[in-house]
């Protein structure tokens, strides 16, 4: 059960657990001959009863001043699903609409509102899966270790919409920032990086050997959400020469995603029907058996330890109401 107390002092009262047992203050009734008193067997019983309950009294008491608690517990569980890092793009594209007949409907939906809305859907339907999660923009920030609370997912999913987002978009700190999360945790199951974002980024060639690097070497599968901007050429377009880089990055970071030779899918989505489709096949992909670490919280066991005495107390209190004082 893994108990402790917060008070270790406390415990020098437990001998007091003893005092029911000793006969003082023990009522007497005044009878002529105590031969003539048949034998009783079952108030000798009840007696025995209720020193018991006193002793639980006392002992409770003792244990709930000296706040008995479970300590954390991790508890090793086997369920379906996957280890999945959210890997959220911030920057500040993301705040605008999927196309430009929306730029002046007060009624749209940005790209990012869009995602978080599918993401926080994602994440409610696949209830066995560790959800981890990372924004990025000119910098990544870890929002949120692996859990499987999902108030917490939803409530880090929800976050990622305050403020505005920045001009820059470093793919690769937020892929090595997401990479990160899997860094010397044993192989228990599958492994995601789900990345949703409407660019690209050229990254360099120290930066493309460390990610191949991490994501052969921890197993890990990458899949892109690509939400397609207005006019953007998508990640098809057929630019293959190095100088065209900074005009179609998208194009070539997807190139070099395919080269690593791990597991990649990527989607284009251009509205949100797309991006819910996309979200619904990754759903369907990853659906394998996981082996994880459950983290139970502390729990505070003194107010149980202090009702089991006040209903010790109640009992004691009803067998001196309807004691016999005297025989007639």
């Amino acid at each position: 059960m893994n108990l402790n107390v917060t008070h270790p002092w406390v415990l020098v009262l437990i001998p007091l657990v003893l005092l029911p047992l000793l006969r003082v203050g023990k009522q007497a009734l005044v009878y002529p001959w105590l031969q003539q008193l048949p034998p009783d067997p079952l108030s000798d019983v009840l007696g025995w009863i209720l020193r018991a309950v006193g002793m639980i009294a006392l002992l409770a008491l003792i244990l709930g001043l000296a706040g008995l608690h479970r300590s954390e517990l991790v508890v090793q569980r086997l369920g379906r699903g996957a280890q999945i890092v959210l890997l959220l793009d911030r920057s500040r594209s993301m705040d605008q609409p999927f196309n430009l007949r929306q730029i002046f409907d007060t009624s749209r939906r940005s790209k990012g509102k869009v995602a978080r809305s599918l993401l926080a859907e994602f994440a409610a339907s696949r209830p066995e899966d560790m959800f981890g999660m990372v924004e990025f923009s000119t910098y990544p920030i870890r929002v949120l270790e692996f859990t499987q609370k999902q108030d917490v997912i939803q409530s880090a999913i929800s976050a990622a919409g305050l403020g505005t987002g920045l001009a820059e978009t470093d793919i690769g700190r937020g892929l090595e920032t997401a990479l990160d999360y899997f860094a010397d945790r044993p192989y228990t199951g599958s492994r995601i990086i789900l990345l949703v974002s409407d660019g690209g980024a050229v990254l360099d060639e120290d930066t493309r050997a460390k990610i191949t690097r991490l994501m052969r070497r921890d197993h890990v599968a990458l899949y892109w959400i690509y939400i397609r901007s207005f006019r953007s050429p998508g990640l098809l377009a057929e630019s293959d020469t190095p100088e065209n880089a900074d005009a179609v990055p998208e194009h070539f970071l997807h190139k070099f995603f395919k080269s690593m030779g791990t597991p990649y899918r990527a989607y284009e989505a251009e509205n949100p029907d797309a991006l819910q489709r996309a979200i619904a096949d990754v759903s369907r992909l990853e659906n394998h058996p996981l082996r994880y670490d459950d983290v139970l919280p502390r729990r505070d066991l003194s107010e149980g330890c202090f009702a089991a005495a006040l209903l010790c107390c109640v009992m004691l209190t009803l067998a001196k109401i309807i004691e016999v004082r005297a025989w007639r």
